[in-house]
């Protein structure tokens, strides 16, 4: 057989395998790449079978290799404290709703329908591990996502106006479909800085997911947002579209009987 029709059956050529390909399958896999169309286009019509395999094999090393560096890019912008993933993740502490568990989590698709999560309980249960692995699924996944503590976003965003740049900052952190607002209610914030966090907020609403980790029970917020109205806003923005983890506490009360 010659190495033409071995090319042509995805056969070998210089010591690798060569994938059998369609001019439409080339087509679709440069679909993404700076390339002429209409030139490539012309090539594609006029090449060999074992030709369409070599240009079929290199435009899928190429996305792939694209993938790889928009996933790197993705996680060193959002902002993670360090690297965490689900591996060895101990699901025992977190209590989940009856009608939404680890697996709707892990697909991700409360981020496609910009819903919220709550993981509410004591410190050192494994929320913010929580919340740093689902961002980094999705950062996996093509998404942006940006990751905060309630104390440092508020501290951006402070200065962001005071430097008359809150509007674009306010852009900067709408472009992730995923946002993370770590530790909210840890540290005091006052009626200023809640009015920016809410403003975040808000904006998210029905927008893009936000996933909170608090140590704090709804009744409590207000001791946050320093106000009792914004803080009912908040919550109800976040009853209307989302769902509370319970992780193991002494501390939780009946808040997540306000969720679905």
């Amino acid at each position: 057989m010659s190495e033409t029709t071995d090319t042509a059956a995805g056969g070998r050529r210089g010591g690798r395998t060569v994938s059998k390909s369609t001019p439409d399958e080339v087509m679709g896999l440069a679909c993404g790449l700076p390339l002429t169309r209409s030139v490539l286009r012309s090539v594609v019509a006029d090449a060999t079978p074992g030709q369409l395999g070599v240009l079929a094999d290199l435009f899928r090393a190429e996305n792939a290799s694209r993938m790889e560096s928009r996933r790197a890019r993705l996680i060193r912008s959002a902002g993670f404290p360090c690297v965490k993933g689900f591996d060895g993740y101990d699901w025992g502490m977190a209590s989940f709703p009856a009608d939404w568990g680890r697996e709707q989590l892990m697909d991700l698709g409360f981020v496609d329908r910009a819903e919220d999560l709550v993981l509410y309980g004591d410190v050192g249960c494994g929320k913010t591990h929580m919340a740093i692995a689902t961002g980094m699924l999705a950062c996996e996944r093509g998404m942006p996502v940006g990751f905060f503590t309630a104390s440092s976003l508020v501290m951006r965003l402070r200065r962001a106006r005071d430097e008359n740049r809150l509007d674009a900052e306010l852009r900067a952190i709408g472009r992730a479909r995923l946002l993370v607002v770590d530790e909210l209610g840890y540290l005091p914030i006052d009626i200023d800085g809640a009015r920016l966090l809410f403003q975040v907020i808000a904006d998210s609403y029905e927008k893009r997911s936000v996933v909170f980790t608090t140590n704090l029970e709804f009744g409590r917020w207000g001791e946050v947002f320093g106000d009792g109205d914004m803080a009912a806003a908040v919550i109800d923005r976040i009853v209307h579209h989302g769902r509370i983890v319970r992780f193991r506490g002494e501390s939780y009360r009946n808040s997540h009987s306000l969720m679905r």
